[in-house]
């Protein structure tokens, strides 16, 4: 079982950057692919950017070229750093992380941290 606790968001002006983190606690962190999920108001969670066990990094088009993803597996932390920010950046923000294991999917969610972007 894992837990994961999201931090970092709150109100910034069009064009600011900020960081998101994710604190992971549970075992075998190292093992779980991550991601970051987003959801618009009255929308479907949507995905941001994920994070494979083995290091491969991939971001939804809107995003590339200004959100970039990092894992600490020392720490368990996994962050979202985010530039160049857009109001159609605003939404909540969700950490993910999932693994499958002898035919057993694992997915783990945290509760989201909210973000708004203003112009």
């Amino acid at each position: 079982q894992l837990q994961l606790t999201e931090s970092g968001g709150g109100s910034v002006q069009s064009g600011t950057s900020l960081r998101l983190s994710c604190v992971v606690s549970g075992s075998d962190f190292g093992f779980y692919d991550l991601a970051w999920y987003r959801q618009f108001s009255g929308m479907l969670r949507e995905l941001v950017a994920a994070s494979s066990a083995t290091g491969l990094n991939t971001y939804t088009e809107s995003v590339k070229g200004r959100f970039t993803v990092s894992r600490e597996n020392t720490h368990k932390m996994y962050h979202l750093d985010m530039n160049n920010l857009k109001p159609e950046d605003t939404a909540k923000y969700y950490c993910n992380a999932h693994r499958v294991g002898h035919g057993v999917a694992e997915d783990y969610w945290g509760q989201g941290t909210p973000l708004t972007v203003f112009s």
